[in-house]
């Protein structure tokens, strides 16, 4: 029997109000960055290495750079929760 793929956690939670809200960032900043719409860029990008990118471009890389370190952490803490509590370690 093959067995499912596990699928990576969500990067965003939903508040208390309803509203998806990326992990890391504020309801206010998870906004601004889906207003911004801008598609990923690599850090090897020759725009991104020669300095050329604009203000919107700048501000998308400042926010997706604080959810993507939030997110990275969380996943590291969730997954160090689940080691724990696994039945194949003995932690004593």
């Amino acid at each position: 029997m093959i067995e499912p793929k596990r699928h990576a956690p969500r990067r965003y939670f939903v508040d208390a109000e309803g509203h998806r809200v990326l992990i890391g960032l504020s309801l206010d900043e998870t906004a601004e960055f889906e207003a911004l719409d801008l598609p990923p860029m690599d850090v090897g990008h020759p725009s991104v290495t020669a300095g050329a990118v604009g203000g919107q471009e700048v501000r998308w890389l400042e926010l997706y750079d604080k959810h993507d370190v939030a997110w990275r952490s969380w996943i590291a803490q969730s997954r160090s929760e689940e080691a724990r509590t696994s039945n194949f370690i003995n932690y004593i």
